[in-house]
């Protein structure tokens, strides 16, 4: 079996592990995440908040999105970028967003120039995925984009990079994962009842 059909086979599993959540179940999730995002101090006085919109099982973020209105943080989602292919565009979204459906069927906010953030600007950065390891790689869905999106942070030698937070079920833990050259681990992953550090 090749490590790429591993990868696959592992997607497969893992996403029909969270599918198999029922409503309750996600929103109860949710209701957790938004508990342990306010225990910890690495998220203190953190203000732009990158968050995706949950599709397809992906733990919900709605009650957390909310609670960060309310605490007068700025929230922006992903929006795929229209110029450079498989890479992505962070925008403000609010309550009044106008929303489109992108190519993939996810939603996101209406391309607006004026409320975009440069990733750089950006306090936290949390990402989808659909598996973890206890070494902090992230199994995403196969599109690569959040791994392109966020290499020039990498790169960068700047101080204050936002930090990567990938969110997800507890059931999404997986004792090892394949790994190829440019998927980049996460430092922390935030569950509904645990935060992993791996710093």
């Amino acid at each position: 079996m090749s490590g790429s059909a591993t990868r696959h086979e592992l997607r497969k599993a893992f996403r029909d592990k969270r599918l198999s959540l029922s409503p309750e179940q996600q929103n109860q999730a949710g209701l957790q995440l938004v508990e342990q995002y306010q225990q910890h101090a690495i998220f203190k006085g953190t203000r732009n908040i990158a968050i995706y919109l949950s599709f397809n099982g992906e733990l919900n973020t709605r009650a957390l999105i909310d609670y960060l209105w309310s605490a007068g943080c700025k929230v922006f989602v992903p929006i795929l970028h229209p110029f450079c292919a498989g890479h992505l565009l962070f925008q403000e979204f609010t309550a009044h967003s106008q929303m489109r459906l992108n190519s993939f069927g996810i939603a996101e906010p209406k391309l607006d120039v004026r409320y975009l953030c440069p990733i750089q600007d950006l306090d936290v950065i949390f990402t989808p995925l659909v598996a973890f390891d206890i070494k902090g790689n992230r199994l995403g869905m196969g599109g690569g984009f959040y791994d392109r999106t966020l290499a020039s942070l990498q790169s960068s030698s700047n101080e204050t990079s936002p930090i990567l937070t990938g969110l997800a079920h507890d059931i999404q833990l997986s004792p090892h994962l394949p790994t190829e050259a440019w998927d980049i681990p996460l430092p922390y992953i935030l569950t509904p009842n645990k935060l992993y550090s791996f710093t």
